[in-house]
């Protein structure tokens, strides 16, 4: 079984929100919520060290800026709710395509989408695609901005049945959504970001 691990998060008050504290364990899925523009998706990136900030966040104790950034981005893993693409082709974006077919047939994706150029899939398969490309590098924690946002709900469930088998398996999930269902569904905790002019 896959170590568990855990990631601390503690961000100050900022002139917008009010201070953020938590910790993420392996096999647990905290879902963040938050009125539009409060931040969510700026959070994320900076726990993956993606944007700069003034906050402490630890992997099993040992500070972010300990770690090398590639080998931090590696284990605390970001997924865009609509992720960059850089290759000509889709299979291109993976180191092995092996890992990835079971996915895809869990997810309804046919493998002719591996040759085909990312701007020929549609919005749902390059969410689906992007969420498979970062399952197979076996982060220790997925950051996951609006994972299912371009999928219908018998999708959407397909979706949430692979993560609740990969959380099951330690790895830790820290999920904004704005959908109150999905994080009924997926959520062992729910911290809300809210703005400090709110009561």
């Amino acid at each position: 079984m896959q170590t568990q691990h855990r990631l601390s998060v503690d961000f100050p008050a900022s002139a917008i929100t009010n201070a953020i504290q938590f910790d993420l364990a392996g096999g647990q899925c905290i879902v963040i919520r938050g009125p539009s523009g409060v931040g969510k998706t700026t959070l994320l990136r900076k726990i993956a060290d993606l944007d700069t900030h003034d906050g402490r966040i630890a992997f099993d104790g040992k500070p972010q800026q300990s770690f090398a950034a590639p080998e931090w981005r590696s284990d605390v893993m970001f997924v865009a709710s609509d992720a960059g693409w850089w290759a000509p082709t889709v299979a291109d974006h993976f180191g092995n395509i092996d890992d990835a077919l079971p996915l895809m047939a869990r997810m309804r994706l046919d493998t002719e989408k591996l040759g085909l150029m990312p701007h020929q899939l549609s919005s749902g398969e390059r969410q689906r695609m992007a969420l498979i490309r970062a399952l197979t590098k076996k982060p220790s924690f997925l950051l996951l901005d609006e994972p299912t946002s371009a999928l219908d709900q018998e999708t959407t469930t397909l979706v949430e049945d692979v993560l609740m088998d990969f959380k099951q398996q330690n790895i830790g999930l820290l999920v904004v959504t704005h959908n109150d269902a999905q994080a009924e569904r997926l959520a062992d905790a729910q911290i809300t970001i809210v703005k400090r002019d709110q009561p």
